[in-house]
């Protein structure tokens, strides 16, 4: 109106967010829109425990093998348990060096050479159940040269029966400096289990060797 001087108060703009979202924190986002760490990492974290080898669900597209990104022994041999467990041959071979020696104590001699232990794995994988898998108990995972391994054979998710056993693995590293198996040795639980009568089995054989020591050449 003339005569008069109106005063004008400044127009203040909140942002709609600002306001949504609450007094902010000191050093942070506002109350409502402070990040927080995803759950999801640490089931992540709990799936890559040391006791269980699961297997991976074959599919389409590229395989990428585990020994490409293989940091340590105990590494190349869980991919070497997850590789049969897929029935993925291609993925098992690179772990494999090309001189290895492996002793499965269930066959009267060891397979020799990286083509020997393929084709005997590859027989294996087409023979048996995919149903059948390896399952990791425990691993050694300190040196960076052998690996201790104790497992069991599961059929669906149950206990295979007479399937315990213990492997030991030797690595060493390939030219492209990733960590191949040289040596493997597998011991599997026997069916038969002679308990107390194995002592007098061993005494027994002892008893003999001490008087025909010669006959120790033949084993």
């Amino acid at each position: 109106m003339p005569g008069r001087t109106l005063a004008m108060r400044p127009l203040q703009l909140r942002s709609r967010v600002a306001a949504a979202a609450g007094p902010a924190r000191a050093g942070g986002l506002p109350g409502r829109l402070s990040l927080r760490s995803c759950r999801g990492s640490e089931r992540d974290r709990s799936r890559k425990a040391p006791v269980a080898v699961a297997a991976t669900p074959s599919g389409g597209g590229k395989t990428t093998t585990a020994a490409a990104a293989a940091a340590t022994a105990a590494d190349v041999v869980r991919a070497f348990y997850d590789g049969v467990n897929r029935r993925d041959l291609a993925a098992v071979e690179p772990l494999i060096a090309e001189g290895c020696v492996y002793e499965d104590l269930v066959f009267p001699r060891p397979f020799v050479g990286r083509e020997r232990i393929v084709g005997f794995f590859g027989e294996f994988m087409g023979t048996i159940s995919a149903d059948l898998q390896f399952v990791i108990d425990d691993i050694s995972a300190e040196d960076s040269a052998a690996v201790g391994v104790a497992w069991h054979l599961e059929w669906r998710g149950r206990p295979f029966p007479f399937s315990r056993g213990c492997s030991f693995y030797r690595l060493l590293e390939s030219e492209d400096q990733q960590p191949q198996i040289v040596y493997g040795r597998d011991c599997v639980e026997p069916a038969a289990k002679p308990g107390d009568l194995a002592l007098v089995i061993i005494r027994g054989v002892t008893w003999i060797l001490e008087r025909f020591p010669s006959l120790a050449d033949r084993f």
